[in-house]
């Protein structure tokens, strides 16, 4: 979908825009007479939130009746009850949130049919200032960005390998003002990154670890750090999962692609900051070279590991990624991952988690979530939880020695926190939010999730 803005009116061409309106009496959506009436009822007083919600049903209405071209009058919206915020930060919601909404992954769809058939224009109508101007600009870059995301995320593991990955990252960092550096397995090797390699050992196709690096800020200045997990596929090793959790699980790199784009986003849009993407890669996959339950990995840190379960593997990458961010001396460290069912079990699928030893932290990303539309929610991580981890013949375990069926996401954050160690760090658990759910109002697929709200603690470092 192409979405632009206008002055007063839709654009005068052979196209004939539908406008849309708004009745506050009724949920009904109706079509008639060149107008889609949309049903708020239940939406007002309108938050940001349920704005972001009302962007998307005004596509997925506008495609059930097999419209086209929409006209959307923003100083209509901004009259409803309840509607918050400067009108330069309504045109970013509307715009980023259309533009998501219209997004469809339908690469291996070869009947024409069955492409996407939705919305091809929507105009945004409103007397722009200058500053509204370059807000909806960055709404269009910022929407590109996430849909990218969810592309990458959506390929099937079979033509994602870590390699493809990597090479995915570098094309899409092209032009933009990032640079990228692809680590093969005899870098790896030599970097010593005993638990990445580990967790790569059952796989026909190699590891890679990716950086993406952007230099937008004053020249020595500490950057932002992300590092994300790139587990291209899990079968959770000889810890096999079952069959009905391993459907989606070529999505298990959604961190990795979900903080490159976010990185990517902030070079397109020159934002004065500096920010680095690592990205661990691997398959976590069935051979006769797999890493074993009772195998004992040395991290690039010098810390021994006690593998209990080869399907907790995402903490172990990320472990050698933390390692590597300290190498820049970070001002903030952000791990981002599709880490742990348990984190489902706590939230469902609404938010991530965030954990942090600093609550403060943890509440400013909490807060980034909230601003940017990728909510989060923290949970403790607390020195009481680390002595479940203690291991058995090695420093750490990878799980509770003792087979815990609790607190799954707080003991993975513990795991991390001591590879983390003094880096000013926090840890988001994306899994609750590694695909679209029906109240979502997105494709089905991966949602694209946590880009926005890492690109916002990004723009927010850059005016500080």
């Amino acid at each position: 979908m192409k979405i632009s803005l206008a002055r007063t009116s839709a654009p005068k061409t052979s196209k004939k825009y539908q406008e849309v309106s708004f009745n506050a009496e009724t949920d009904v959506t109706r079509c008639s007479d060149g107008m889609l009436t949309i049903g708020v009822k239940s939406v007002v007083p309108l938050t940001s939130r349920r704005l972001r919600l009302l962007a998307r049903r005004i596509v997925k209405d506008a495609e059930r009746n097999e419209i086209k071209h929409l006209a959307l009058d923003v100083r209509v919206l901004q009259t409803l009850d309840g509607a918050d915020g400067e009108r330069g930060d309504l045109i970013r919601l509307l715009a980023e949130n259309m533009l998501m909404a219209a997004y469809r992954y339908d690469v291996y769809k070869t009947c024409a049919s069955d492409k996407y058939r939705g919305l091809t224009s929507c105009v945004l109508l409103a007397d722009a200032t200058r500053t509204e101007k370059a807000q909806f600009a960055l709404a269009t870059i910022v929407a590109d960005e996430v849909n990218k995301c969810r592309t990458v995320c959506n390929t099937p593991g079979g033509d994602m390998t870590p390699q493809m990955l990597a090479t995915q990252i570098r094309k899409a960092a092209r032009g933009s003002g990032a640079s990228v550096r692809i680590l093969q397995k005899a870098d790896i090797t030599k970097l010593k990154m005993g638990a990445l390699l580990g967790v790569a050992r059952g796989a026909k196709n190699p590891p890679t670890f990716t950086i993406v690096e952007y230099r937008g800020g004053k020249k020595g200045a500490a950057p932002v750090v992300f590092v994300g997990k790139g587990i291209t596929y899990d079968t959770g090793g000889l810890s096999l999962k079952p069959s009905p959790y391993m459907l989606d699980m070529h999505l298990d790199m959604s961190g990795g692609a979900a903080v490159a784009h976010a990185v990517i986003a902030a070079a397109r849009l020159k934002l004065p900051v500096n920010a680095v993407a690592l990205v661990p890669a691997a398959e976590n996959a069935l051979g006769s070279e797999s890493y074993r339950p009772g195998d004992v990995l040395t991290s690039m840190s010098g810390k021994t590991i006690d593998v209990l379960n080869t399907d907790a593997e995402g903490r172990l990458v990320l472990a050698d990624g933390l390692t590597y961010a300290k190498r820049y001396k970070p001002q903030l460290v952000v791990d981002v991952a599709t880490l742990t069912g348990a984190s489902l079990v706590a939230l469902g699928t609404k938010c991530s988690a965030v954990l942090s030893p600093d609550d403060e932290r943890a509440r400013s990303i909490c807060a980034a979530g909230e601003a940017s539309g990728d909510y989060c929610w923290p949970l403790p991580l607390w020195d009481e939880y680390k002595p479940l981890l203690k291991g058995r013949f090695a420093d750490v375990a990878n799980i509770p020695v003792k087979d815990d069926r609790y607190a799954g996401t707080i003991t993975a954050g513990t795991f991390l926190a001591e590879f983390a160690e003094t880096l000013p760090w926090a840890h988001i658990d994306m899994a609750p939010r590694m695909v679209s759910d029906d109240s979502d109002f997105l494709a089905q697929g991966a949602t694209g999730e946590p880009v926005r709200l890492l690109l916002r603690l990004l723009e927010e470092r850059g005016t500080t």
